[in-house]
């Protein structure tokens, strides 16, 4: 049986609320979901081995086979399916790691995605979403790789019908791990962060053909929770976001995820490539993508 390819693609938090911390320590959110047009690719060689190299740019950063999040995925996959066909996984690492990007959980979801190709499971098979989230709380919303409201613990999807918008997306190479930001926000468990009065004045997100002026104007009013403890731990995220508001032709710009990687949003395709070479000439050690998002 040929190779079988799966790309694992960047994760980009349009929005990203956190309602809160629930008493068993595990925090809900609230996050508009999108997916860039740069990703990680993952090869799988049928075989009778679970095994898992590493090649690319950023392969350095994987660390151990055995916590790679590929690796993790597919062993509880194997563990909640009897007789699962496995094989060599080969990833081809571009994304950057603790990066607010979801590069991990997009490889995880891509692993499985994989496994379920060759093993004739469907994607919304009951034990491929557990173990998904089992994996990470990222990685459902991997899995399917399209826009999503993504609530909960990760666990409950609601696709979106996201225009495409030009981007550019900035990393200044310093991992910045979640867990950090997230004691930093300094929820105890069964603190609200958004109260009732919030959810119910929560917006509504445009419908299909919404234009991205129509996306920006609502997501000006539904900002990152994150992006403020996580300047506080590597204030160079405050240097990133400058950076991307200064440029010619932005319409938003905030961090993804739990940072340190930060987005802009543009009206032109143009405007986010002109954007992303000052910033690439200004800053030669960031890391750096001009795309879209869809």
């Amino acid at each position: 049986m040929p190779a079988l390819i799966e790309e694992g693609r960047a994760k980009v938090n349009l929005s990203l609320r956190v309602v809160g911390r629930r008493a068993d320590g595990y925090h809900d959110l609230e996050s508009v979901v999108a997916f860039a047009d740069c990703a990680d690719r993952l090869t799988l060689e049928p075989g009778d081995e679970l095994t898992l190299a590493t090649t690319g740019p950023l392969a350095a950063a994987c660390g151990e086979t055995s916590d790679n999040l590929v690796f993790k995925a597919a062993k509880l996959l194997a563990d909640a399916v009897p007789n699962l066909k496995l094989g060599a996984f080969a990833l081809d690492k571009v994304l950057p790691v603790a990066a607010g990007i979801g590069g991990g959980s997009a490889d995880a979801a891509a692993a499985l995605r994989l496994l379920a190709r060759l093993n004739d499971l469907s994607l919304d098979d009951p034990r491929l979403q557990a173990v998904a989230l089992a994996t990470g709380a990222d990685v459902p919303v991997c899995l399917l790789s399209r826009a999503c409201d993504m609530t909960g613990v990760g666990e409950q999807l609601l696709p979106l019908a996201l225009p495409s918008m030009p981007c550019v997306m900035v990393n200044p190479r310093v991992p910045v791990a979640t867990k950090d930001v997230f004691k930093e926000l300094g929820l105890r468990n069964g603190e609200l962060l958004v109260g009732a009065t919030s959810v119910l004045g929560a917006p509504a997100w445009p419908d299909e053909g919404g234009s991205i002026s129509d996306w920006v104007e609502v997501l000006e009013t539904v900002p990152n929770d994150l992006e403020a403890p996580a300047l506080r731990i590597e204030p160079v995220i405050g240097d990133v976001l400058d950076a991307l508001r200064a440029s010619a032709g932005v319409k938003l710009a905030r961090m993804s995820g739990s940072g340190a990687t930060c987005f802009a949003i543009y009206g032109a395709a143009a405007d986010a490539h002109a954007a992303a070479e000052k910033i690439r000439s200004d800053h030669p050690g960031w890391w750096g993508h001009a795309g879209t998002l869809s």
